[in-house]
């Protein structure tokens, strides 16, 4: 769906909803009612923006975010040359790892680009390999994180 038909597809509840829940998520035992209250609407019509955003892949994703230097752990940004053939087999392969937060196509020669957190970076390596050989591709960047550049992103709609 384009950025145009998404943003047509919402309207001005859905867009404050929207803004609400980037970065403020409520933490307390009714969520959707403080949201509501916050847009002028029934913690019931709340939920079912969310559902229907979520459905139209306007919402990709809800959950918290954390520092995993902070807890412990390390994380790495990695970047594989993936024949266009073993695409599909190298996704999927990397996605059953706890770690991988995300992965993505580029349109580069390392074209696959995923990143991973873990408590060791021995385990990164590891899991790694474990990939390589899993799917034949053994062309893996582990570019871990040496400093952390981290902006606030917020996109009011």
């Amino acid at each position: 769906m384009s950025k145009k038909a998404a943003s047509q597809e919402m309207d001005h509840l859905d867009r404050a909803i929207l803004n609400c829940i980037q970065s403020n998520f409520p933490i307390t035992e009714r969520p959707y009612q403080e949201i509501a209250q916050q847009v002028s609407a029934d913690e019931e019509t709340v939920i079912e923006r969310v559902a229907a955003l979520k459905e139209k892949g306007i919402i990709r994703r809800m959950g918290g975010n954390f520092s995993p230097e902070k807890l412990g752990f390390v994380s790495t940004l990695c970047a594989a040359r993936v024949p266009e053939e073993k695409i599909a087999l190298f996704a999927k392969t990397v996605n059953r790892f706890q770690g991988v937060t995300h992965n993505y196509l580029r349109k580069n020669d390392y074209n696959v680009w995923f990143t991973f957190i873990a408590p060791s970076a021995d385990e990164i390596a590891s899991n790694l390999k474990t990939i390589a050989r899993e799917t034949g591709v053994d062309d893996i960047l582990n570019l871990p994180a040496t400093r952390v550049f981290k902006i606030r992103a917020l996109f009011h709609v």
